[in-house]
């Protein structure tokens, strides 16, 4: 594993500090690596979402009306 050395200001680093005494992490690395997991999980779903939205740009005029969309929806997602 590579080491990465970083500068904070004390406002952050006390933050950093209280977070590890919460006992979710074990160290300042520890929790340096789930905020980077959780930009990367973020970045991620951005990214699709992007591409579903051009997609559906893309995709033209629906013929179906809202009433009919929204019933497809609350079908599949069982409401």
């Amino acid at each position: 594993m590579a080491t990465m050395n970083i500068s904070l200001p004390d406002p952050m680093k006390s933050w950093v500090e209280d977070q590890i005494k919460t006992g979710h992490y074990s160290n300042a690395s520890d929790y340096v690596r789930d905020l980077i997991r959780q930009d990367q999980d973020y970045k991620d779903r951005r990214e699709t979402l992007l591409k579903a939205l051009i997609a559906g740009e893309n995709s033209g005029e629906s013929e179906r009306g809202i009433e009919e969309i929204w019933q497809d929806v609350k079908e599949k997602h069982g409401f």
